[in-house]
């Protein structure tokens, strides 16, 4: 009995370790990183003026008008491409959306906004990335709600996508 308890050993450990990957394949986590910063003040920043055309962007702009969207991109950022239009129908219907570039030039933001359109009133230009880190952004395209007292109040990961415009104004309801 000892003897053949040892031959299966390797085959139900097999056996366990298929079913853990099986189980954890068919139910994956939530790969989304969510903010630490939700419900927080935004966090103190300046950013240069990504475009001469446009103004900067800094945080007490963010507590002077609201609610805002700030929509973290870049123009290397395809899903940034895809989100573009969106962000237009959003600007379109009143919203008031800034932008933080994330580690890109003058000339690709231009370049980017000529070709998918310019929905910003402010832009920064965050090309060491830590605006966007202190925002608790895992990556681009990203997007928050800011409410009039500058606390942070919603983050949208990934592109904004047209199904996800009811939200969106639905929290920048909320936040007024």
């Amino acid at each position: 009995m000892n003897r053949k308890l040892w031959l299966a050993l390797p085959l139900i450990v097999f056996a366990l370790f298929v079913l853990a990957v099986g189980w954890r394949l068919s139910s994956p986590p939530d790969p989304t990183v969510k903010s630490r910063m939700i419900g927080k003040p935004v966090p103190e920043f300046a950013l240069p003026a990504a475009l001469p055309a446009k103004p900067a962007l800094a945080s007490a702009d963010l507590r002077r008008q609201g609610p805002r969207l700030v929509n973290l991109f870049a123009s290397w950022c395809v899903p940034c491409i895809a989100e573009a239009p969106v962000l237009l129908d959003l600007k379109n219907r009143g919203v008031a959306i800034d932008g933080i570039a994330i580690r890109d030039t003058p000339t690709d933001i231009q370049r980017f906004l000529a070709d998918h359109g310019d929905p910003f009133q402010r832009m920064g230009d965050d090309k060491a990335s830590q605006v966007q880190m202190a925002f608790g952004s895992a990556g681009v395209p990203e997007s928050f709600v800011v409410d009039a007292s500058g606390v942070i109040r919603f983050q949208h990961v990934g592109p904004i996508m047209p199904q996800d415009v009811p939200t969106i104004l639905a929290e920048l309801e909320k936040a007024r």
